[in-house]
């Protein structure tokens, strides 16, 4: 009996430290970063957190559909370069081709449409593994997206994406409102619709569902083309937030939809990967880069501590699933 509670006891302590490491990281922020914890800041928290939160929303999707399992399991590392191609995209297409912004959407949502395909054929009807799969894609598509856009910078002064960046609803900022409405709507099929139940159940138990008459396949097939989607989503927040598209943003894109969305498994119940401890994962991770930058930390030195953070949660939760056992 001593021995269970003993393991009871060091689960929990397992579940609760990556909380526990960001709630410490942030409070020191907080004491030695000048101005972090006025309204302002708590702002441009808000703002700059909206990319990582539809991308996380993405990400969501596919390891629900596919379980928690990181190898064998749903992951989908190709969301921000999609991102970033549907921006690169849409930025040629208003400032370049002198192009309708209608065209520029349309062109860029079927490059994020044809990526989730890719992905999601390759793996249900291929076999890949998804953490192969979209490693891959993710090296194709920034490729294409240097293509696209030469490399270059390309600014964009839309008025629907200064809009985006500058525009207020209701006294929000119209990104984060915006962003505020998706996670609502997403909620709503996940949570309440039949197909995004079946998903859920797809992700829970393989065999189960099929066991069930549900068709892992298919479910799986489009949570790729979703997330995909979500990366054109994205796509008009990054080039609010950088008035325009700039090549390289996906690497730290990529991490912090990483993090944000493993670390918000630490607020589930069930220390499962759900959609709002995705989007409060998105907000302390933008919180961690913005305090960082208010203190001076180097850029390099930022990544670091983002990529151990990475390690950090992915392990301790493989740790969780051992003691459990």
């Amino acid at each position: 009996m001593s021995k269970a509670k003993n393991f009871l006891t060091l689960s929990r302590i397992i579940d609760a430290a990556p909380l526990v490491i960001f709630l410490g990281m942030l409070i020191y922020i907080g004491f030695n970063a000048p101005n972090f914890m006025k309204f302002s800041t708590m702002q441009l928290v808000l703002n700059q957190s909206v990319p990582v939160v539809v991308v996380c929303l993405g990400l969501s999707i596919v390891v629900m559909a596919g379980g928690d399992g990181v190898l064998s399991g749903g992951i989908d590392l190709s969301i921000p370069a999609t991102a970033v191609l549907s921006a690169g995209i849409i930025a040629q297409q208003l400032a370049q081709a002198d192009a309708p912004l209608w065209l520029a959407i349309v062109l860029a949502f079927a490059a994020a449409a044809i990526v989730g395909l890719i992905n999601g054929l390759m793996v249900t009807r291929i076999g890949m593994t998804p953490l192969l799969t979209s490693l891959a894609t993710f090296v194709a598509v920034v490729g294409v997206s240097k293509l696209v856009t030469s490399s270059r910078r390309i600014n964009v002064d839309d008025p629907f994406i200064v809009f985006l960046r500058d525009g207020n609803i209701f006294g929000i900022s119209a990104g984060v409102f915006i962003t505020l409405i998706l996670v609502l709507m997403f909620y709503f099929l996940i949570h309440r619709t039949k197909w995004g139940i079946n998903m859920q159940a797809v992700g829970g138990s393989r065999d189960a569902a099929e066991m069930s008459g549900i068709n892992p396949s298919y479910y799986q097939m489009w949570a790729f083309v979703l997330a995909a989607l979500t990366g054109f989503l994205a796509s008009f927040f990054i080039l609010a937030r950088g008035s325009g598209s700039s090549p390289g943003t996906e690497d730290n894109l990529m991490l912090e939809m990483v993090l944000a969305t493993f670390l918000g498994a630490a607020f589930s119940p069930r220390r499962v990967v759900t959609l709002w401890g995705a989007v409060l994962g998105a907000v302390l991770v933008a919180a961690l880069s913005i305090g960082f930058k208010t203190m001076g930390v180097n850029v390099f030195w930022t990544g670091l501590i983002k990529g151990s953070l990475i390690l950090v949660v992915v392990a301790l939760g493989a740790l969780s699933v051992k003691v459990k056992a």
